[in-house]
């Protein structure tokens, strides 16, 4: 599915917002910008701005708030890249050397905290306490399941709620944040605002979950990083976790080496074995609950071609092949 009739929508805004983010790179110290722009201009699909510029219209915002609140999401989501490349050791992100294969781990560590304190720069100039709090608590919640998962690694006794908790903090909590803070902005009744924080998290579940899934079925190209990256790094992900609920013991026993191991050695023998347990259908089908539990609460926004967007962007999760 493409996502080019979705974003046409907010094209302008989303200048707008690119724009931003390329001033808030901005810096003496040349090598903030010249690493920085290594990711942010290597592409990305920039859905958190998308999900708040799309929020915003859909609720008739007036103003130059969304443009900042997306931005600043952007610029938080590539801090974390940054930093999820150094502890998983990745080299390759959208297709291109990382920036810690390029520049050092304590380079991109430090660029990444740079983008953090951009970000928060950026949402206090909105002027809205509520935003900048609920921003706060959100980069906390992510901050503390990066910890979980740093936990997890190498564990093959991690569980499906674990697993679960992990998504919606890493990758849930962002997502709800995009879609909840424009319904803050135009003041909107808290029903509707708590329903965009639903819509907004069990999208992100999804996406995440349908991403495990695509790392042992999908492809290097279309993904920009290396099959199977989850397995080197001891990642016990929901296709690993399901497999192992229903494997022989034969098979059980090489995905629990392989998770304790970090090793890929064993890739095509345990893709197969996933297939066979239909680990990766359960996983996508996991995936199609959160977006319709996502859709369910779309209802509170009126009727128009925002809303339609923020529908189609939920279809692209479920459907992507990248």
């Amino acid at each position: 599915m493409d996502l080019a009739p979705i974003t046409a929508l907010v094209k302008n805004d989303l200048s707008q917002v690119d724009a931003l983010i390329d001033h808030c790179l901005y810096s003496e110290i040349s090598l903030i910008p010249e690493l920085a722009k290594h990711l942010i201009d290597s592409g990305g699909k920039r859905l958190r701005p998308l999900i708040a510029l799309l929020s915003a219209k859909a609720f008739g915002y007036i103003g130059e708030g969304h443009i900042q609140l997306a931005a600043s999401l952007e610029l938080i989501h590539t801090a974390t890249l940054l930093h999820d490349d150094v502890i998983d050791g990745s080299e390759l992100r959208r297709g291109k050397k990382t920036a810690n294969s390029l520049w050092g781990n304590s380079a991109s560590v430090l660029v990444g905290d740079f983008l953090y304190s951009r970000a928060f720069q950026l949402i206090s100039q909105i002027n809205n306490s509520r935003v900048l709090t609920s921003l706060a608590d959100a980069t906390n919640t992510l901050s503390q399941a990066e910890i979980l998962q740093l936990l997890s690694c190498h564990n093959a006794n991690v569980d499906e709620e674990y697993c679960l908790k992990i998504i919606q903090g890493k990758t849930g909590v962002l997502f709800s944040i995009a879609a909840e803070q424009p319904a803050i902005l135009t003041a909107r009744p808290e029903a509707e605002i708590s329903a965009m924080a639903k819509y907004g998290a069990h999208l992100g579940i999804a996406f995440q979950l349908i991403d495990d899934a695509l790392d042992y079925s999908g492809t290097s190209l279309e993904l920009g990083k290396n099959l199977g990256d989850d397995l080197a790094e001891g990642k016990p992900t929901l296709p690993l976790i399901y497999a192992l609920q229903h494997a022989n013991d034969e098979q059980a026993q090489l995905i629990r080496e392989a998770i304790t191991q970090g090793s890929q050695h064993h890739l095509v023998s345990i893709v197969t074995i996933l297939q066979a347990t239909l680990a990766i259908d359960y996983t996508r089908n996991l995936a199609e609950h959160h977006i319709q539990q996502a859709l369910l609460h779309l209802d509170v926004i009126p009727d128009s071609g925002y809303r339609d967007a923020l529908s189609l962007l939920a279809k692209f999760a479920s459907e992507r092949t990248y």
